[in-house]
């Protein structure tokens, strides 16, 4: 695991580093294990700066969701509660919408020329 303070890079193009390398990761604090996302130099609220990086999980589930219309089409940004217990704004690809509370799993794609994080809905398996 890297550290946030042996790499050069600040906290954002690390993430975007690790990105690049088709990896998920997300900060989480060694004294108090509380996982934080959007990457940053210490802990909102708290301050703690022993942020460590450590893979995500992938898995989330949806806590707000818009559909935004434009003459190109379609498209949703989603508010997405991470299951180690950040809040992410994402996408969800496949769908138009999705309903509140809808689980979701994360992948890396590019969007714009820079790899970026999307989800999609969770496959709910055989009924």
């Amino acid at each position: 695991m890297r550290d946030a303070t042996d790499a050069p890079l600040g906290p954002e193009a690390q993430f975007k580093a690790f990105l690049a390398e088709g990896r998920f990761m997300i900060q989480r604090s060694r004294s108090t294990g509380r996982h934080v996302f959007y990457p940053r130099g210490a802990v909102p609220g708290t301050g703690e700066t022993d942020l460590d990086w450590v893979p995500a999980s992938g898995e989330g589930t949806v806590y707000s969701i818009t559909v935004n219309r434009t003459r190109e089409g379609a498209y949703n940004l989603a508010l997405v509660d991470l299951a180690e217990g950040p809040r992410m704004l994402s996408r969800i690809e496949g769908v138009e919408t999705a309903p509140i509370g809808t689980r979701v799993t994360a992948r890396i794609t590019v969007i714009d020329s820079a790899p970026a994080i999307v989800f999609a809905v969770a496959s709910q398996g055989p009924v």
